[in-house]
């Protein structure tokens, strides 16, 4: 029998989890649940003998791994996958998924409502903006990009995006104007959503020279990755224009910083919430336990993200 472990710091919500137990159960799995795992310890010796692992953003390190010799398979419950040791998993031959497009709806609606949040001051008194006629420019045209442009068009704004691996014919199609040229998005819309993984391409990419682009009360949100944001950039930007906003779900290490700064100007939340709804936590769950049983019983690996 296969076991499958559940590692989750913050764990899922029940009904995800008997849902999860219900897929694997019907395939034939053990399930071992680990939640609110206080130490390391406790995650090496709860895989140590699994075969299959769930996480959400709890980390894979190489530790870890060399922990579970049996290990054939970890999914990370998400899109993002950037807490999975993925050099470690290839020399283990594990193969590492993350469960994209599951999380896709929260971060969009998230994406919108920090635009809405910021263009009505912060919910304080005084005159606010409207985001129906302005433009909105999409960073990385991928499950949540396609969504924010959906939402975005919903509220009457002028949208474009830009990414170099989607074929402009897609973005036409959904009606979204596409741009060649990443400094053109910037320097052209009032909102700019990023959508960009933490690579070591992307990384401090998005700084000074593009956010000082950006038009008059132009607000930049981040619903991606802290580590794509240049904070001495950001903050360079930021002070020379005071007419500049950033919201974000993922806290810059220096916060406290900017935040003396340039005061409401930026926003962030306490933790990383972009997934943080009841329909994302299930839909993911569910999907990990899915690809697992199709690895083992179809050796589908069409979500995998190592080689």
């Amino acid at each position: 029998m296969k076991k499958v472990v559940i590692a989750t710091e913050k764990p899922f919500a029940a009904v995800a989890v008997d849902g999860i137990k219900n897929i694997l159960a019907k395939a034939g799995y053990e399930t071992v649940l680990l939640e609110k795992y206080a130490s390391a310890d406790e995650f090496y010796q709860a895989v140590a003998d699994a075969d299959a692992l769930i996480v959400r953003s709890d980390k894979l390190t190489k530790e870890a791994v060399n922990a579970a010799p049996n290990l054939k398979i970890v999914v990370r419950a998400g899109a993002g996958y950037d807490n999975l040791d993925l050099a470690a998993c290839s020399a283990k031959g594990i193969v590492a998924m993350n469960t994209p497009g599951q999380n896709s709806n929260a971060v969009a609606e998230l994406a919108l409502g920090m635009m809405i949040y910021m263009a009505r001051n912060c919910w304080e008194p005084g005159t606010g903006a409207e985001l129906k006629g302005k433009k909105l420019g999409i960073h990385a045209y991928g499950n949540v990009g396609k969504l924010v442009a959906a939402l975005g068009k919903g509220f009457g704004m002028d949208v474009s995006a830009f990414d170099p691996f989607i074929a402009p014919e897609v973005m036409k199609k959904d009606g979204v104007t596409p741009v060649t040229d990443m400094t053109d998005l910037y320097a052209n819309c009032q909102y700019v959503s990023l959508h960009i993984p933490a690579t070591d391409q992307t990384k401090r990419s998005i700084g000074y020279d593009l956010i000082s682009l950006m038009p008059k009360n132009g607000t930049l949100v981040n619903t991606a990755r802290k580590e794509v944001i240049d904070e001495d950039g950001l903050l360079q930007a930021m002070t020379e224009r005071n007419d500049l906003k950033y919201a974000t779900d993922v806290a810059p290490d220096t916060l406290a910083k900017i935040r003396d700064c340039v005061g409401a100007r930026i926003f962030a939340t306490s933790k990383k919430m972009g997934a943080e709804t009841a329909e994302a936590n299930i839909n993911a769950g569910l999907a990990a336990a899915q690809q697992i049983v199709d690895f083992f019983e179809k050796g589908d690996k069409k979500f995998q993200v190592n080689k």
